[in-house]
Order: structure tokens, then sequence, then C-alpha cells
């Protein structure tokens, strides 16, 4: 399975592709293929720079054929403007990936920091790292495209947890105490 992960951005998206093994655990299941940032030009409307964005991600589409794709949920903005034009960057992606028929998983941050990690708040540098390890790379990637390989990692990871059942079933204990709650509000 080839997983291109993505850390949607006003000003520098990054983007990762890995692929997958669905049978093995460790190292061995996560090849790296590529990543990198998209750098949106400054100084430009913002009507030219979000086309860019998306036919930069359709090129990346085009050159990888990512099967899925792991699109980082956006959660800070500086402000509401900030916030404003980092959704409409991230609806471009999404529009990209659309376009392309490729299936959508979306993550929280702190979802995919705890796949990589073991921790759901760790920094920025501690992804990297770990980033680099799980993929065997010389130098850690710079910091949105370590983002997005680790959304890529965290989608494979629990693909492969899914497959295994591990991920997917809800304890027996909750579902009781679910169907109760319904029985006594009818």
């Amino acid at each position: 399975m080839r997983v291109l992960g993505i850390d949607p951005g006003s000003n520098v998206t990054g983007y990762g592709v890995i692929d997958g093994s669905a049978v093995s655990v460790g190292r061995a299941g996560l090849t790296h293929v590529a990543h990198g940032n998209i750098r949106l030009p400054r100084g430009t409307s913002l009507a030219v720079r979000l086309h860019r964005l998306h036919a930069a991600i359709l090129e990346v589409i085009d050159v990888h054929r990512p099967d899925i794709a792991a699109v980082e949920q956006v959660f800070v903005a500086a402000s509401p403007r900030a916030a404003l034009v980092l959704g409409q960057a991230r609806g471009v992606v999404l529009a990209a990936l659309g376009a392309r028929g490729i299936a959508i998983t979306e993550y929280a941050a702190t979802q995919i920091k705890q796949a990589v990690t073991g921790g759901g708040r760790s920094s920025k540098q501690q992804v990297q790292t770990m980033v680099r390890r799980l993929l065997e790379l010389d130098v850690p990637p710079q910091a949105d495209a370590a983002d997005a390989l680790a959304a890529a990692i965290c989608h494979a990871r629990a693909g492969r947890l899914q497959q295994l059942g591990v991920v997917g079933r809800r304890p027996r204990a909750k579902r009781r105490t679910a169907a109760i709650a319904v029985r006594r509000v009818r």
C-alpha cells in the first residue's frame, strides 16, 4: 500500500510518500519513497498561490501514484484570517486528491504524534527524529515534510492494526453499556 501523507499549510505544505507492508511489523514494513515541501510564493495573490498548490499536489500524485492519502487535520491558527487561509489551502489539497480519486483519511496531530513517537504532545524535533529512525533516513526531513511522513506512517500503522484486529473493535463492556443506555431512553 502506497500512502501519501500531507501536512497542509498556507505558506508551506509538506508531503511524504511511503510504502507500507501490511504483513510485516516494525521498520521493515515501511519504505521511504519521497518527501518534500511545496513552498508557495509570497507576494502573489491568494488565488495564484492556491492554484500553484493544487498543481503541485496533482504532480506529486501523478509521479508517485499513492493508493490513499493521510491528511493532518487543521487545529491551530494565529488569527481568524490565518485560519481561513489555512482552511482554503487544505480545501485545495482535498480537491486535488478528489480529482485523482485518491481516498482520504484524516488524523489529528495528536494521533499522528502518538503513532510515531508514542506521545501525543511530542515536539516537532521529536517527530523529525522518529521519522528519520523509522524510515532509516540519513538526515531528518524538514519539519513540514516530517509531519507529512508521520501522517503516512500513522496511516500505515493504523491499517496494519486493523488487519490484525486490534483497532476498530470496541470492547464488549462498552457495547453493552451503550445498549443499556439506549433501552433506558426509549
